[in-house]
């Protein structure tokens, strides 16, 4: 038995916020103009918000309203300076990546993992915590003393091929009002056991706001970026991590779009040779249509690969395999990319 822990952020931790704040914007984009080229990024803190990256597009969206949407939604007030300092994509970037040549909108790495842990095909602590995410954000729409930001670890014990068997600690720190907090541990702690139950995982410890005292949150306490929780969006650390994050990115950057293929394609062969788990990473070049390498690894070693698979994972091929122009990539930015109550 070894320990192991991976950790969740819910939807009002700052990070995660600008994630959904990049990502509302890159909708409202494509909605206009399906060959948007979009690489948004969103920093927020003490009263600011500020927009950055690149946009080419023929449709025009309102950056302050879009914004104060995702706010509200998520159960923030609106009364931040909004600053929007989006700027042109470069043309040196659009001659590799327009409609004709269709490479690759940049270089890097992507991951996709899958196993046998479950239906799912992911790592069980991490469909407990992405549940428990998600019953957060309905906890705090009907009961006010709860409030958005927070986040979830879990330390388990795992045997050797992986799978884990007990959960030694659940760490949650939740903001809330601090009133009648045994009575709001009590919900949390009944909320995570339910959920837990449904695995056949006992706990034997609870944090539960370890400091003593969380009231303070979102952007008053801390600052948020998009991509700061990369990790989070790539299975919590069970599998490798691409160095690019996700949000606010068109799908010819690759970034998510091929992390999607890369999943799938785990997920394939998982079923195809009765793995236990497999690992898929696909790389490109900027500008270049076909990968420059696509590696499967697995339990039962490396997996050979195929010329027709690198046809598949051409940027104008994945685009058309996951109809990525028409996906909305708002929701699954909530809960972590690979949240497994979307795909």
């Amino acid at each position: 038995m070894r320990l192991y822990s991976n950790e969740i952020v819910f939807r009002g931790h700052p990070d995660k916020v600008c994630d959904q704040i990049s990502d509302a914007l890159l909708d409202e984009y494509l909605k206009g103009d399906k060959n948007s080229r979009c690489g948004i990024e969103t920093c927020g803190g003490k009263g600011i918000i500020f927009i950055t990256g690149e946009v080419t597009s023929k449709t025009c969206v309102n950056v302050e309203k879009t914004v104060k949407r995702v706010l509200m939604d998520i159960g923030y007030d609106t009364n931040y300076t909004i600053i929007n300092n989006i700027g042109l994509q470069s043309s040196d970037i659009s001659l590799g990546t327009n409609n004709k040549v269709m490479g690759a909108g940049d270089q890097g790495m992507m991951f996709g993992y899958a196993c046998n842990d479950n239906k799912y095909y992911l790592p069980t602590s991490m469909i407990i915590l992405q549940e428990l995410s998600y019953e957060y954000n309905k906890l705090i729409k009907k009961d006010k003393r709860f409030k958005p930001d927070g986040k979830a670890q879990i330390t388990g014990y795992y045997d050797k091929d992986n799978k884990i068997t007990k959960i030694k600690t659940f760490t949650v720190s939740y903001q809330n009002t601090e009133l009648e907090r045994d009575e709001t541990d009590k919900i949390i702690k009944n909320l995570v056991v339910s959920i837990c139950n449904k695995y056949n995982l006992e706990i034997e410890n609870f944090l539960i706001n370890p400091t003593g005292k969380f009231e303070i949150g979102g952007f008053v306490a801390d600052a948020g970026l998009t991509g700061r929780k990369i990790v989070v969006d790539n299975y919590h650390s069970f599998s490798s991590v691409g160095g690019g994050a996700f949000s606010g990115k068109d799908p010819t950057k690759v970034d998510r779009s091929a992390a999607y293929k890369a999943r799938l394609i785990a997920v394939d062969y998982l079923k195809k040779y009765n793995l236990k788990w497999c690992e898929v990473q696909i790389s490109y070049a900027i500008g270049i249509r076909k990968p420059l390498s696509i590696s499967i690894m697995s339990d039962i070693g490396e997996i050979k690969v195929d010329n027709k698979l690198y046809k598949e994972c051409e940027p104008k091929n994945i685009i058309k395999d996951l109809d990525l122009l028409n996906k909305c990539y708002y929701d699954t930015a909530k809960y972590g990319h690979f949240n497994y109550l979307n795909e």
